[in-house]
């Protein structure tokens, strides 16, 4: 038989669970796990135990999306896990219900979403290759990033989720240009005054 778990994230600080609590008994949770945390942090112990004890067929129940995650990425990577496991999601202030047909285009309009922004950035590199081809390199070894790349490289490692933190780590950006973690960083040290140095503790060890 199915069952309803709910998820709540609040501040040891100045936040109260009950809300939370009696928001999710009033949607039919027979589970409920509540996260108190003092400082905003990545992991999420209560909602790994949440997902670990849910099971096909379950629905997890969240008050808000930003309790499950802070930045769009995040929102992805929790709905393709949902999806692959089988487990349906309601947020309740955002009207999200995925055991609904309407609910479920949640899950595509997500998955179309994260594709979109995946061919934006291709496409952007494979113009940038294009138009070198066209002027022509002469002399010297290639670059292993083209000005586009370079450009698309700062944009993505500037770029900040809602809790403050980086939207995309240095592999990431690597693993979406096709290049190395040295190669990024090495192409970003050269115009410091346009892009902050990287954090030395997150350098490689090696080189290319």
């Amino acid at each position: 038989m199915s069952e309803r778990i709910g998820y709540g994230r609040v501040s040891t600080r100045d936040q109260n669970p009950d809300s939370q609590r009696d928001a999710l008994e009033s949607a039919g949770c027979t589970k409920i796990f509540i996260e108190k945390v003092s400082t905003r942090k990545d992991r999420r112990p209560q909602l790994e135990a949440a997902l670990a004890y849910a099971r096909p067929e379950d629905t997890l129940v969240i008050t808000r999306l930003a309790q499950a995650a802070h930045n769009f990425k995040e929102i992805i990577e929790f709905a393709e896990t949902l999806q692959a496991r089988g487990i349906d999601l309601i947020v309740l202030e955002q009207n999200i219900d995925t055991t609904t047909a309407t609910g479920r285009l949640f899950f595509h309009i997500i998955g179309a979403l994260d594709e979109f922004r995946r061919d934006l950035i291709q496409e952007s590199t494979f113009e940038g290759l294009a138009a070198a081809r066209a002027r022509g390199r002469t002399g010297g070894r290639p670059a292993a990033m083209s000005d586009l790349q370079i450009t698309q490289a700062r944009r993505m490692y500037d770029e900040v989720g809602p809790d403050g933190k980086r939207a995309y780590t240095v592999q990431q950006i690597a693993d979406t240009l096709g290049v190395s973690r040295a190669t990024i960083y090495r192409h970003l040290d050269q115009h410091p005054n346009q892009h902050p140095a990287p954090n030395p503790a997150e350098r490689p060890d090696t080189g290319d």
